[in-house]
């Protein structure tokens, strides 16, 4: 672990996806923290796929730190879908951001990757960071996956060629509030909280793929936050990322049964997919960074603002 960066208050930050899931919860913790020179960067900020632009913003604000959250995806069914359109969209924004910051003089990028970059190594559960290089992705998700590698790979030249400071962040499941949830193409935490609210409006059951065996991290956005914030004071290279929480779906779909009281129907004719795939942790976790909030908890947050923000939440 390097010695901890300390950042001074006035450090100009930048955060791409700004106004996402982890964006939002991102400059919610840095001004929690004290540092209130943030730009914070929607679509409508900037066009991250448009070199000319990129270079005239880095070129305008000079960032001391870059988090780099933005990125084109959707959930399972839609990353199979939009395979060329997701490479192509990812590799112009990531090769973007990284190599006009680093032209800016950035001292360090945050960049977020995805755990999709792993290999499917079969017969092993938790995935360690020097396991990525290991084999191929997916092929569900492996254009996805193909531009965040790229992405690591362009930031790992930088450091050998520049010295640029950088750290990819290998995340587990995100969610919370300001999350996408398309019930068809969005991940597994919001698209059940939108199915489970629709249900109870209309007084119907909700379907569910699979047994529920299924067991996976899942991280709530703000402690997500928290733990980017550490990763960048801490760690170079790249780091898993999550809460070491590990959860069935079931246990998902139970929270929201009692929520909403919404019965539910299992179609175990449908596959599970791998059935269970976690990050090791260890190297995040020397950084001090520990979860607050428990998954009970942060699905309740989470179903609490689609409740009340439905009507103009992502989908």
């Amino acid at each position: 672990m390097l010695r901890p960066i300390e950042i001074d208050p006035s450090s100009k930050i930048i955060v791409t996806g700004g106004t996402g899931l982890v964006g939002r919860a991102l400059v919610n913790e840095l001004n929690k923290q004290g540092l209130r020179n943030i730009i914070s960067l929607g679509s409508r900020d900037c066009d991250l796929r448009n070199s000319c632009a990129v270079q005239e913003l880095m070129e305008r604000i000079r960032p001391d730190y870059v988090f780099h959250m933005a990125a084109r995806v959707h959930g399972l069914g839609g990353n199979t879908r939009y395979k060329s359109d997701i490479l192509v969209d990812n590799v112009l924004i990531n090769t973007n951001v990284v190599e006009h910051a680093r032209r800016s003089g950035v001292k360090k990028i945050v960049a977020m990757g995805s755990g999709c970059v792993y290999p499917e190594l079969k017969g092993q559960e938790e995935l360690y960071e020097e396991q990525v290089w290991s084999g191929p992705p997916h092929p569900s998700e492996d254009s996805y996956a193909h531009s965040k590698r790229l992405m690591l790979a362009q930031l790992d030249a930088a450091r050998n060629q520049y010295g640029l400071s950088s750290a990819f962040v290998i995340s587990g499941n995100l969610y919370g509030p300001y999350d996408n949830f398309n019930v068809e193409e969005g991940h597994v935490i919001p698209s059940l909280v939108a199915k489970f609210y629709d249900a109870r409006l209309k007084g119907t059951t909700v379907k569910v793929w699979g047994s529920g065996t299924a067991i996976r991290d899942f991280t709530y956005a703000e402690d997500t936050a928290q733990a980017l914030l550490a990763i960048l004071r801490n760690l170079e290279g790249p780091v898993n990322m999550g809460s070491g929480q590990r959860h069935p779906i079931r246990d998902i779909v139970n929270v929201l049964h009692v929520l909403t009281g919404v019965p539910v129907e299992w179609d175990s004719t449908k596959s599970d997919g791998q059935l269970i795939r976690y990050y090791n942790l260890d190297r995040l976790s020397h950084t001090g960074f520990r979860a607050n909030v428990n998954l009970d908890e942060g699905i309740r947050r989470t179903y609490d603002w689609y409740a009340g923000n439905w009507q103009t939440a992502r989908c």
